[in-house]
């Protein structure tokens, strides 16, 4: 069981300092925000609930870890895109058309709701809660061990959001910065009558600033990759990991679906970037068991995105042929972490 932090704190405070980390609610460009703070290695995690519950801006030394093409948090409400670290669920990426399997029954998305994204070629993408104002803060603390928000969703209590994904269920997210490291734990209570599936997943963006994209080095342990269609769903077929260790990205695209992740004594995979002395590394604890990894040409980011499963995860496991999805038995809780950590800021 996680050690408990020194003490919880009411929310209505503003400034919540504690030894060398501090949490303190704020806002910016109107917008209700929260600043975890570690001082001794002067790295900041600023999170927006209202905005996915994104943790949108980590710093080390004023220099970012996270990616953005913005300036402001007000750019980002008015014209929402990917950046930060953006939750994926109910489903993570894809799903290969506008139905979905669970449980030996088959499921409908309604259009007309408006809350599904159809993505290319009619695949439905990155699920219910990216950019979702429903995320209420019960939980902010700080001590002599670190600084920590939790904030959750009683999903079944939303319509629009049942409609959907009908399996009674809350989400909560908690993030812990400490010794320069962001945790970001999740858990998944199921409180239906049957098996919850578990497709869940994180898309974070990612950026080393000491050197350009081609200088950029990446470490990806894993054993395999699937094929792909040309939907970007993966097929039934899997082939060797072909990149090299380290793989430079100079001339080199990456939109690939890690398996048989490589991982260390502890249990944990760690995907990472690597500039000129700047490196960011992914600790993937072991219910995280697939790895996507994007680094689209011409853009300065990396993203190393943690998944419970593959993309498609529902169809491919009514189908048969994957057997990787994980579920929650009803009354019982999903929990997993998976670390942000900095290194030569």
């Amino acid at each position: 069981m996680r050690a408990p932090l020194l003490f919880a704190l009411p929310l209505i405070q503003s400034m919540l300092p504690a030894a060398d980390y501090s949490l303190r609610k704020d806002s910016a460009d109107s917008i209700e925000i929260y600043v975890l703070r570690d001082e001794p290695r002067q790295t900041e995690v600023r999170i927006v609930p209202s905005l996915g519950n994104n943790s949108y801006q980590m710093t080390v030394r004023g220099k970012p870890v996270f990616w953005s093409p913005y300036k402001t948090l007000g750019e980002l409400a008015a014209r929402p895109a990917h950046l930060g670290n953006p939750l994926l669920w109910p489903w993570a990426n894809r799903i290969d058309g506008m139905q979905y399997w669970v449980n030996g029954r088959r499921y409908s998305f309604q259009e007309e709701i408006g809350n599904v994204r159809p993505g290319p070629n009619n695949t439905p993408i990155h699920g219910l809660l990216v950019y979702s104002n429903l995320w209420k803060v019960t939980r902010a603390e700080a001590g002599p061990r670190g600084a920590a928000l939790t904030a959750r969703i009683e999903f079944y209590r939303h319509p629009e959001l049942m409609a959907q994904f009908p399996f009674a269920h809350n989400i909560e997210m908690t993030y812990r910065l400490s010794d320069g490291k962001l945790e970001v734990e999740t858990a998944i209570e199921n409180l239906s009558s049957g098996p919850l599936p578990v497709s869940l997943g994180y898309h974070p963006y990612f950026q080393v600033t000491d050197a350009p994209r081609d200088q950029w080095s990446v470490h990806l342990p894993a054993k395999e990759k699937y094929v792909l269609s040309s939907r970007l769903i993966p097929t039934r077929e899997k082939i060797p990991n072909p990149y090299p260790d380290p793989v430079s990205l100079q001339g080199v695209v990456l939109d690939d679906v890690f398996d048989s992740l490589v991982r260390d004594a502890d249990g944990f995979a760690r995907f990472r970037v690597q500039g000129a002395r700047q490196s960011i590394t992914v600790e993937y604890g072991p219910r995280y068991a697939v790895a996507v990894v994007y680094a689209p040409k011409g853009r300065d980011f990396i993203c190393f995105e943690p998944m419970t499963s593959i993309t498609n995860a529902f169809n491919a496991a009514h189908d048969g042929w994957y057997r990787g999805l994980q579920h929650v038995q009803p009354c019982q809780t999903w929990r997993e972490v998976f670390r942000v950590v900095p290194a030569g800021f």
